[in-house]
């Protein structure tokens, strides 16, 4: 049987996984810019950055594979090429993150170093711990998301408790829909998809007798805690950031906000510990997306080790390489492969969720295309001026708001089990 100690430790390596840069400095600009409306920006942000995260690794549990697996029915050859994509780009945009998170909050304002020192540094002992694979996750679970979650919950909580001044009024025109694009930033679902695959062959290599069944509920329940955990994380740093919005300049970076808010909330020893905070779960995330690359990779080439080593060691390289930027930069050119990424991801999550009849191989195909089909013009967006695509926004309900795959891909998803409803029934009445 699987006791409550171990899902817990699995289930704070989760966390510890998923709570990184990007998950540490997005939601309090979210509130800060939200005002009096965080309830809203809050409803849309945990939508794409648990909820959907959760349903992957809900859906990992029911299949037991790999990232391939999740794409398969719409092609093997689709399945590999969305795969390899995903864990090329996971290098180069969000592993590097954590690094420049790391400089600008815990190490510039006291080490007057280039990021880069401190991308050579960090990353080199991401290597070492990567290349430790088989204790990551009993690490991570055991000891670092303990005193992640310990900080964490100190600023909250005495953020809620504290004097609160008058919130200005909100910025943002449709906060859901705000939010849910937001969460898109924190590469959540994505990293559901990477962290499942984690889980799975971790089980598989340190539990070996456990059966297929107490598998799914170790990574079910696992996740479900640790998706708990961020559920009450981002939703009161979302709020905090609401309540102390008028005390701060209203074009401050995002790491400058955080630091802020810290500051006035505990002071001194507030900025100390955020600094402590910030090395240690941008750290934990670095070290869980370079396992999940060489896990896959590994897999690939016949289980090698060679591969496994070879493909960490070139993760690091891009990550002391890309992490010597700022983050704002990493963030900017995230925006657009997010908006081409991110729908076919959730596509692929709610699919694999689904019973066989409502899913069929050619749902998959069909939806799989609208939703790559219609987030182009989205895609475009971070480089065509939005002249240039009104026409195509005014033609595509929601495209306008970033979401345009969501109807095409939910009326055709209607539609196919309709028009299958309707071929069974006339078949047996045949």
């Amino acid at each position: 049987m699987n006791s409550i100690r171990e899902k817990f430790i699995f289930g704070f390596a989760i966390f510890a996984s998923f709570f990184g840069a990007g998950n540490l400095i997005l939601p309090p600009m979210l509130g800060f810019k939200a005002g009096e409306d965080w309830g809203l920006v809050g409803a849309g942000f945990l939508l794409s950055a648990t909820v959907f995260p959760m349903l992957a690794l809900l859906g990992y549990a029911r299949l037991q594979g790999t990232m391939i697996d999740f794409g398969r029915k719409v092609s093997t050859r689709f399945a590999l090429v969305f795969s390899v994509g995903i864990y090329l780009m996971i290098p180069i945009l969000p592993c590097p993150r954590t690094a420049a998170v790391t400089h600008e909050i815990a190490i510039k304002p006291y080490f007057e170093t280039s990021p880069l020192l401190t991308s050579f540094v960090y990353f080199s002992l991401v290597f070492v711990f990567v290349i430790n694979r088989g204790k990551v996750i009993e690490f991570l679970g055991k000891f670092l998301t303990p005193v992640i979650g310990m900080i964490l919950l100190t600023i909250i909580i005495l953020g809620i408790l504290g004097p609160a001044n008058t919130m200005v009024m909100s910025s943002y025109e449709k906060p859901i829909i705000k939010g849910f694009l937001e969460g898109y930033q924190t590469y959540d679902a994505i990293a559901g998809l990477v962290m499942g695959g984690v889980m799975v062959v971790t089980l598989n290599n340190s539990r070996v007798k456990m059966s297929l069944k107490e598998k799914q509920i170790m990574i079910g329940q696992s996740g479900l805690i640790a998706m708990a955990g961020l559920f009450i994380i981002y939703i009161g740093l979302i709020f905090i950031g609401s309540k102390l919005n008028a005390g701060f300049d209203p074009n401050i970076s995002r790491t400058a906000l955080l630091s802020g808010l810290s500051t006035q909330i505990m002071g001194r020893t507030g900025t100390a510990f955020l600094s402590i905070l910030v090395a240690l779960s941008c750290f934990t995330t670095a070290v869980s997306i370079i396992v999940g690359v060489a896990d896959f990779f590994k897999g690939m080439f016949g289980d090698s080790k060679k591969v496994y080593v070879v493909s960490a060691a070139l993760s690091c390289v891009t990550g002391i390489l890309m992490g010597q930027f700022e983050v704002k930069f990493i963030i900017d050119i995230a925006v657009s492969v997010l908006m081409l990424l991110y729908p076919i991801s959730i596509v692929l999550i709610l699919l694999n969720l689904l019973p066989e009849k409502y899913a069929g191989h050619q749902v998959y195909r069909v939806l799989v295309v609208l939703a790559i089909v219609f987030s182009i013009p989205n895609f475009l967006s971070s480089f065509l001026s939005e002249e240039s695509l009104n026409s195509l926004y005014i033609i595509i309900p929601l495209s306008r708001d970033g979401l345009g795959w969501v109807m095409p891909c939910i009326l055709a998803f209607i539609l196919m089990n309709l028009i299958s409803k309707t071929s069974k029934k006339a078949n047996t009445q045949n």
